[in-house]
């Protein structure tokens, strides 16, 4: 039996299901009990979840809709994404089809008649934005790039769903997949990035749009699962777009009561509603989203129709919907379905295509998206041309920022420092860059996790993003590090020139780690401003005291830790990090003062690892001192020490490992040639990694344990982080 010629019966039964969810499940489950019927119906919502009716609005059967589009034709297409999404997944004998299964109607209904894009054209600015943050569903993703005319997502790619080198990954990746916004995997990291992607629109409309004039007018839409509410970044992330009052925001939750275990009512019982209504957003009900097409849009007309708010529209689906005897079960989230189990859903829905068909006429509704795509653009790049020569400077800084192009001599505002320049913290150094840069780089923005104070990462000259002034340039974030760091990403991606920065204590990158890490995988260029550095710190003690952190980030993939010691090196890491748009930085600065060394340089820290002094020749010093951040100093004073007593010492600053290894061979053995093996290097943290700079005759002076509550002079002393540590070590290799 096709679902198109049951959609009258079904809306009733589930009419009826919904309108009785207080009665006892066994008259329920009497009356679903058929394999297609129970493959039709959230029958659990009525059967077992909730026994209050839910605070949120609830969307009628009967409502005005969007647009009218043929009721027969919308089922072929959702059962066109379907079936896309099992016949990938099948082929692949991998991945998850249950998602794809129940969220095809809401897929349909946003991808084909209300967000506004250009399929040949997936960069243009003021485009909609999508995110599905219950990545594992991507096929959902994947057949709506594909029926809607994207070149990265042709027939082959489908059926090359997570197979070596295809542009279909087992999960979302922007780099990979043209279209996709954001990378998802992680659950709960998606939703956030949506509210970075609404917070960019929200500040940029609010900068840059003028009373005649609207050239930033768009939404983020986003797809969350049970999964991603469970997650405490999830609601991080959501309690600052309420409170930022995010209007543009809408997101989808995909109300199918099914995680990898079985049912959430193992887990998870709390009223979703109630949360995000008590978290600041528009909540609404669409109880019927397997076939209640009208419903679905309805709920997106208010959604849009809130202006001060951002929307959660719960839409109760069935995982798997049309599968005969796995709908509605765990066993049809996370694998195939197995042949027999497609041909049984092939002949529930009424398919009878061969896998990874389009029907003609859902091809030929869907091809309109790439004319209509053109002429959206063409229309919005009309009315930017009447903005710039209305507007021109605002133009210009507008384009600056979506493009990406930074402006000329840029670097030139960053301050430098002499030996005579007294000493200073390096995040009190970082501030005084970073208000620098802010009045030459116009998309720089960011903020603190609630310690701006301390970290010091304030915008001097302007005010802060609030709901009512997004048009400043200070987020704060509240004590919310790992959503933080989401939303940053989110920021990033929205606009090449978007330049986000976020800020904690770098023991706290434990927090967000998740975050830094889909930061360097999807290669957005978040600036992490990570203060107190080291055991450094003092008397706040070993919960607060780094070690193995510098360790981890430099193990990380396509992210640069910099570790600078000086005004130079903290001017050198920013020029670093604004030019790495591609890959995030993280600067570890100090909370005790340091001085400003001779010999450092912004030049050097683009190099990674550069010699600040050295009185040897022929590129042969009886030994080679190497410090970073605040070590770097010890370093320097060992080698005078060293000089005085006849030896010849080469000191090296390594801000950045990764930097260095990008050096050609010749500059690295200009540094460190090979013919020395008495090198000794010194760091408050873990020795961990070192062996590869110092060599397996070399030295590595570090703190290989949990730090201590003293004051700092005390600790680095009892710890061996001393000048007299490292004379030590040298006379023992020299």
């Amino acid at each position: 039996m096709a679902a198109s010629s049951t959609f009258s019966l079904s809306q009733a039964l589930l009419s009826r299901t919904l309108t009785h969810h207080r009665s006892s499940s066994t008259s329920h489950q009497d009356r679903l009990a058929s394999p297609f019927l129970k493959s039709q119906f959230p029958t659990r919502l009525a059967i077992q979840r909730r026994h209050v009716v839910p605070r949120s609005t609830v969307r009628a059967a009967a409502v005005e809709t969007l647009y009218k589009t043929d009721t027969i034709l919308v089922e072929q297409s959702v059962n066109t994404i379907r079936f896309l999404a099992i016949d990938a997944v099948e082929k692949a004998n991998s991945g998850h089809p249950g998602l794809p299964m129940g969220c095809a109607p809401m897929g349909h209904i946003l991808y084909d008649e209300v967000m506004r894009y250009n399929p040949k054209n997936p960069y243009w600015f003021n485009r909609d934005r999508f995110v599905l943050s219950a990545g594992h569903g991507c096929m959902l993703q994947y057949a709506l790039l594909h029926l809607a005319g994207y070149d990265s997502v042709k027939e082959e790619d489908l059926k090359s769903f997570r197979q070596w080198g295809s542009k279909t990954p087992g999960h979302p990746e922007n780099f990979e997949t043209t279209g996709i916004e954001v990378t998802t995997g992680p659950l709960g990291q998606g939703i956030a990035n949506a509210v970075g992607l609404a917070l960019a629109e929200k500040h940029l409309a609010a900068r840059y749009n003028k009373p005649d004039s609207e050239i930033v007018d768009h939404y983020t839409y986003v797809i969350l699962g049970d999964g991603c509410q469970m997650e405490g970044i999830a609601n991080e992330a959501c309690s600052l777009a309420g409170h930022w009052g995010l209007g543009k925001l809408i997101a989808f939750y995909d109300d199918n009561h099914i995680s990898i275990d079985g049912d959430t009512e193992i887990a998870f019982t709390e009223s979703v509603d109630t949360r995000f209504e008590g978290l600041g957003w528009h909540v609404i009900w669409v109880k019927n989203g397997n076939t209640g097409y009208d419903e679905i849009r309805a709920a997106i007309k208010e959604a849009k129709a809130v202006k001060d708010k951002p929307t959660l529209i719960k839409v109760t689906t069935t995982i798997g919907y049309g599968s005969p005897n796995k709908a509605n079960s765990y066993s049809v989230h996370g694998s195939a379905l197995g042949a027999k189990e497609v041909d049984a859903t092939r002949k529930n829905l009424g398919w009878p295509y061969e896998p990874f068909h389009v029907p003609e006429d859902v091809k030929k509704h869907w091809s309109r998206h790439v004319p209509e795509g053109a002429a959206l653009e063409a229309e919005w790049n009309a009315k930017f041309a009447e903005y710039e020569k209305k507007y021109k400077e605002e133009a210009t800084e507008f384009k600056s920022i979506i493009t990406g192009e930074l402006p000329a001599d840029w670097d030139k505002a960053l301050p430098t420092y002499t030996p005579e320049s007294p000493a200073d913290a390096t995040r009190n150094l970082s501030q005084q860059c970073l208000n620098a840069l802010a009045n030459v780089l116009p998309g720089l923005l960011g903020g603190s996790a609630d310690l701006a104070s301390s970290n010091m990462t304030l915008l001097k000259m302007f005010g802060d993003f609030q709901k009512n002034t997004p048009e400043e340039r200070n987020v704060r974030f509240g004590v919310r590090e790992h959503g933080m760091g989401a939303i940053c990403n989110g920021i990033g991606l929205h606009s090449p020139g978007l330049i986000p920065y976020c800020a904690t204590f770098f023991v706290f990158t434990d927090y967000m780690r998740a975050a830094m890490r889909i930061s360097a995988l999807c290669e957005a260029g978040v600036i992490y401003v990570m203060t107190h550095d080291s055991v450094g710190l003092g008397e706040d003690g070993p919960t607060h005291q780094p070690i193995e952190h510098l360790a981890s980030f430099r193990a990380m993939p396509n992210i640069l830790m910099l570790r600078p010691a000086d005004g130079n090196e903290t001017a050198g890491a920013y020029k670093v990090a604004v030019v790495n748009r591609k890959r995030p930085s993280v600067l570890a600065l100090s909370r005790q003062k340091l001085p400003q060394l001779p010999g450092t340089s912004i030049e050097g820290v683009e190099k990674g690892g550069y010699t600040i002094t050295d009185n040897s020749s022929g590129n042969k010093p009886d030994v080679i001192l190497i410090g970073t951040g605040s070590e770097l100093e010890i370093a320097a004073k060992a080698g005078d020490e060293l000089r005085k007593e006849g030896k010849t010492v080469r000191v090296v600053s390594f801000v950045s490992w990764e930097l260095f290894d990008e050096q050609s061979d010749a500059y690295k053995e200009s540094v460190l040639p090979a013919a020395v093996s008495a090198r000794v290097s010194i760091e408050a943290g873990s020795t961990f990694g070192w062996e590869k700079i110092v060599g397996s005759k070399g030295k590595a002076i570090g703190i290989d344990r949990f730090g201590a509550s003293a004051p700092a002079g005390k600790i680095y002393k009892e710890f061996g982080i001393t000048v007299e540590a490292v004379i030590a070590a040298a006379k023992a290799l020299c």
